[in-house]
């Protein structure tokens, strides 16, 4: 008979078993909602697709409720194997249980010893886009793809028809009655319930990936570095917590993009995007967190040692008169999710410009967003946002004024605040903390060529110290 094959709430799909008899442990650990407050919404999509998945699997699978995993595996009393955990700090866990075999990741397409070797071999920095090229050469992606042509930026994307819903059942039902009990005993949330509007098994998430690939993926290219208030979805998939729970594998999909390129149902910019993302930053994230040492959480180059407020903290998004950050607050309040662009340039850039702890910061996308992990937020975060790892994986912070998100589709009109006013009582918080931003950190910011060309139109003494009065009266509250 086969050993038990545990699962993780990351490893839900069939991708993660070897065959239709195998033996499933599934454990729900109530323990990891009390530590942290997480996102209603991302509790009980966790919960959902943990029993979503028994039930599916029927008497193979057993489901455990346990106040620790150690728990669970002891009570088991047979041998059992895990396809290797996706944090640090599970996998060694997972070393410290007798009878407990690690298997290979699955659910990624790269190696790591083969992405070992290839960091290794570079001199100074590891750059994604390097990664990406050697990625498609190793794995025969795209090859046959004639690279994007140069595309205006910012085009009004397509209308393009809204996914499949998600049909709540009685498994939902049952773990919505669950988490009010446990909020009733104390354990807290962030964020709002609502009707569960992601995928929770392989079969919806499938449905959804097919409904991208057959709409949404012509025009998702469209979409790059655009921001909107009419349409928060725009092109995206909306998948990234499908492959976060692995309820998708990524090899698949990718290939599946492909073939729709090749049969001219998307332009090669679109496909090029959506592989880049999968086969590119995806795997790059994953494998920088475990090529990186842990010190790299620790990094801090610019300094950022204020906490996070509160406000932000809980998701008051009622708090805010800034429009842009109020509408993308409320809508990971309400949803648990904002695409790349919003997250970097609204809700990261407003953390860098005030100097927030990059791990505090880390740790709130992790617990606010469904699709929030580890190895994802902390070198998205860390390194891409808050600049905070010493360039090790962006080439420049991600720090823009308002402006410059007035140009990319911001919803600035109506806001009560004018994308370029520094000072007054009028001025962005954006603008203002950006040229605050600049002056405090201008030595270290002197080698970025954009950022060296913005300081360098930003001498006045008086302006500069008036600026950064302004922001240091502003502080940490609500904008």
């Amino acid at each position: 008979m086969s050993r038990w094959r545990w699962l993780l709430a990351d490893q839900l799909g069939p991708h993660f078993l070897d065959d239709d008899a195998q033996r499933v442990l599934l454990v729900e650990n109530r323990s990891l909602f009390a530590h942290r407050p997480v996102h209603r919404q991302k509790a009980h999509l966790i919960l959902s697709a943990l029993r979503h998945r028994a039930v599916e699997l029927g008497d193979r699978a057993r489901l455990v409720r346990a106040d620790t995993f150690r728990a669970a595996l002891t009570g088991l009393g047979e041998p059992v194997e895990v396809v290797h955990p996706p944090s640090r700090a599970a996998l060694a866990f997972a070393r410290t249980v007798d009878g407990l075999t690690v298997l290979p990741p699955r659910g990624f397409v790269t190696d790591r010893a083969d992405f070992a070797a290839w960091a290794d071999r570079r001199r100074g920095q590891l750059r994604m886009a390097d990664f990406y090229r050697y990625a498609r050469d190793r794995h025969a992606m795209l090859r046959d793809l004639p690279a994007p042509a140069r595309r205006p930026r910012h085009r009004t994307p397509a209308e393009v028809p809204p996914p499949p819903p998600v049909v709540e059942d009685d498994i939902d039902a049952q773990v919505r009655r669950d988490l009010d009990r446990w909020q009733d005993e104390g354990i807290r949330f962030v964020g709002r319930d609502a009707p569960r509007r992601y995928p929770a098994t392989h079969a919806e998430a499938h449905a959804r990936l097919t409904h991208f690939l057959a709409h949404r993926l012509p025009g998702y290219a469209d979409t790059d570095g655009v921001l909107s208030d009419d349409d928060p979805l725009l092109a995206h998939s909306v998948l990234s917590s499908s492959f976060n729970l692995g309820l998708l594998d990524p090899e698949p999909a990718i290939r599946a993009a492909e073939h729709a390129g090749r049969a001219g149902a998307a332009p090669p910019a679109a496909v090029h995007r959506f592989v880049r993302g999968l086969l590119g930053w995806r795997e790059f994230l994953w494998q920088l967190y475990w090529y990186f040492e842990p010190r790299y959480r620790g990094a801090g180059w610019l300094g950022a040692t204020r906490p996070l407020p509160e406000w932000f903290d809980r998701l008051d998004a009622d708090a805010v008169e800034a429009r842009c950050l109020a509408d993308v607050l409320a809508g990971v309040r309400d949803t648990g999710w904002a695409h790349q662009t919003a997250r970097l340039t609204v809700l990261g850039n407003y953390g860098l410009q005030r100097g927030w702890r990059p791990t505090e910061l880390a740790d709130w996308f992790r617990r606010s967003f469904v699709d929030g992990t580890d190895w994802v937020m902390n070198a998205t975060v860390i390194g891409m946002s808050q600049y905070a790892d010493l360039a090790r994986i962006d080439t420049h912070p991600w720090a823009f004024d308002g402006a410059h998100l007035d140009r990319i589709g911001a919803p600035c009109g109506g806001c009560r605040y004018v994308p370029k006013e520094t000072l007054g009582d009028d001025a962005c918080p954006y603008t203002g903390g950006f040229e605050a931003f600049l002056h405090r950190n201008r030595e270290r910011l002197a080698a970025d060529p954009r950022l060296a060309a913005e300081l360098a139109g930003r001498t006045d003494p008086q302006r500069r110290d008036a600026v950064l009065a302004q922001e240091d009266k502003r502080g940490d509250e609500a904008p």
